[in-house]
């Protein structure tokens, strides 16, 4: 059996605590280390997950229709999403928020959110995503592995296989989350890659990484590190083909760089009251969405490859999902992550780094342009079928508008991207062929986009 100190600790480290790369060249890796396929375009990415699904037509994609057209029947539908009964009657909602356009380049965006607005010249906009889901969990399972039934490796984990870390010290895969989102750690699990390239969850606040402290003085930590990696790697020797008891061990070994380096990447004392303030972070706030991009940006400077900030408020219902009861529960949420992205985009260009950052801005899937209960509620239900996310940074065309819904936003009429192809994108961005990152399993080589996905070539400046 492997040291049983080790496997109390295994919780706090959360199996993937960083790299054994600490490498900045990719011409520099290894042989036995997974390299970059192409030129990469961007270095880092920093992916800003809205839990819930966010309405598309009361966001990105404005629909003048359906303002024409509100509580118009549109006919029934056979299947309704959630609870799987036939909706009789669909009734056309109006959006309830007026769209204006980026002055920069005319892409249009709702009020919901006049800061990422003021930004659209930085970002290309898909108009045209499509999931194959109804549901949170396959569909957040989805935008994340690429299976909607089985779990399988996250995105964030195959970058990290991929690519690795800048920084030994610290994790090349880090997801901030406050709460439990849908599905939960599978999201960031490392599953059949080897267990190094899993996720460690930062929760923010004043104790983002549970018991990383050193319960001990620092002399008498080194002494019983030191025996314990000596009975590990004997333990190791004779399991050479064991990649998670590989990973647990690199994890270990790597647990005291992050005790020296995370605790003050994560400080946010550290910010200017300036920066706090674009953020709108208050004095001593550890934990807001707010705070959150900040600790992003900080991670992406000291080497981490991936970033997810899960916009999870508390239980499952408690975000964008609350549309179910009343889309007016839309600005809640929005007013939460309006500025704080939009002042990260802006911090990352003054630093220079959203050349080397792709930001993703995404969601499970859309919104029904009807009303879910009927002629006059206030809900919308869930909408695979189309909505839209975006991507900035990198290579990215700025200013551009990707893909089109018909005229009530129901169906994706023009450029279909499906999550495959999305993923596809941002691994092509970061220098990676979707088809030719792969990893032998069960006997057979598994990808993240199984036998799919095209790279969306229009959205990139290369």
């Amino acid at each position: 059996m492997h040291n049983p100190a080790f496997i109390n600790r295994r919780d706090l480290l959360q199996v993937g605590l960083g790299s054994t790369a600490g490498l900045l060249l990719p011409s520099a890796l290894p042989a036995d280390l997974t390299s970059p396929h192409h030129r990469p375009q961007a270095r880092h990415v920093i992916m800003l997950y809205m839990s819930g699904g966010y309405s598309h037509v009361d966001t990105f994609d404005p629909k003048p229709e359906l303002t024409k057209r509100h509580d118009q029947s549109i006919g029934s539908e056979e299947k309704a999403a959630v609870s799987g009964q036939p909706i009789s009657k669909r009734f056309l909602k109006a959006p309830l928020w007026k769209f204006r356009p980026n002055q920069a380049c005319g892409t249009q965006v709702s009020d919901l959110f006049p800061h990422i607005r003021k930004m659209m010249h930085e970002v290309a906009l898909i108009r045209s995503m499509n999931s194959d889901h109804r549901d949170h969990g396959e569909a957040t399972l989805q935008l994340h592995t690429g299976s909607t039934t089985t779990a399988m490796p996250g995105i964030g984990a195959w970058l990290s296989y991929g690519l690795k870390s800048f920084n030994e010290n610290l994790p090349s895969h880090i997801v901030i989350s406050e709460h439990r989102p849908y599905n939960g750690p599978q999201l960031w699990d490392a599953n059949f890659l080897p267990a190094i390239n899993g996720g460690v969850q930062v929760v923010p606040g004043n104790d983002p990484i549970p018991f990383l402290k050193s319960p001990t003085s620092h002399a008498r930590q080194q002494l019983e590190l030191s025996l314990l990696e000596k009975m590990n790697q004997h333990h190791l020797k004779q399991r050479k083909h064991d990649t998670q008891l590989a990973g647990r061990v690199a994890s270990f070994t790597a647990a005291e760089g992050l005790q020296q380096q995370a605790p003050e990447a994560l400080d946010l004392t550290k910010e200017t009251l300036t920066t706090l303030k674009s953020y709108g972070v208050e004095q001593g706030d550890q934990s807001s969405y707010a705070a959150q991009c900040i600790m992003a940006r900080r991670l992406v400077e000291r080497g981490v490859r991936f970033v997810e900030i899960i916009d999870a408020v508390g239980a499952c219902r408690d975000n964008w999902d609350a549309a179910h009861r009343d889309i007016s529960s839309h600005e809640k949420y929005a007013r939460r992550v309006d500025q704080p992205i939009a002042a990260l985009m802006q911090d990352l260009k003054q630093r220079g780094l959203l050349e080397d950052t792709l930001l993703v801005f995404c969601t499970e899937f859309g919104r029904s342009p009807w009303a879910q209960d009927g002629k006059g509620t206030k809900s919308r239900t869930h909408h695979p079928n189309a909505y839209s996310c975006w991507l900035a940074g990198g290579s990215v065309r700025g200013g551009v508008v990707h893909g089109e819904t018909d005229d009530i936003g129901n169906y994706v009429v023009k450029d279909l991207v499906h999550v495959h192809d999305f993923h596809a994108t941002i691994l092509h961005i970061m220098g990676l062929n979707h088809e030719k990152l792969t990893y032998r399993h069960a006997g057979r080589d598994f990808r993240l986009t199984d036998v799919h996905g095209h790279v969306v070539k229009d959205i990139l400046t290369t």
